[in-house]
């Protein structure tokens, strides 16, 4: 469950910023994300729906001076869900189903906001074994 992971090139990435309602801290949505990424796992990965990977990322609180170029420094408290794919078809797929559904439904009913959005991988490296 807290291994490193391996992405091969090529893979598609979700990236799902989700905010959650006042009030409401991630101790509150911990179990739900946790089934809700189980499932995902689980229930399509590999063959069996095309997902690779995922990562959960709480916000820091952390804004770069030198790696912004907007004045604005407040990205408020949100967490991040990203997801990697064989395709965005098989992620489609899989959110479509009701098994992902009702795990999902259970952290939304929690979220002010969700925006999922999909990225195509142009460049992956490591740095260099010394």
């Amino acid at each position: 469950m807290f291994s490193p992971i391996t992405i091969p090139f090529g893979a598609k990435m979700l990236f799902n910023s989700v905010t959650l309602k006042p009030g409401v801290t991630f101790d509150d949505v911990e179990l739900a994300v946790g089934e809700m990424c189980s499932v995902v796992k689980d229930t399509y990965g590999g063959d069996k729906g095309g997902f690779i990977a995922g990562q959960v990322f709480k916000f820091s609180g952390f804004v770069s001076e030198e790696g912004s170029l907007s004045a604005s420094r407040n990205a408020g408290e949100h967490y991040v869900i990203v997801t990697y794919w064989r395709s965005f078809e098989d992620h489609e797929r899989s959110h479509a189903d009701q098994v992902f559904h009702s795990k999902f439904a259970a952290l939304a009913r929690m979220c002010s906001d969700s925006k999922e959005v999909g990225y195509d991988m142009l460049w992956q490296g490591a740095a260099a074994a010394h």
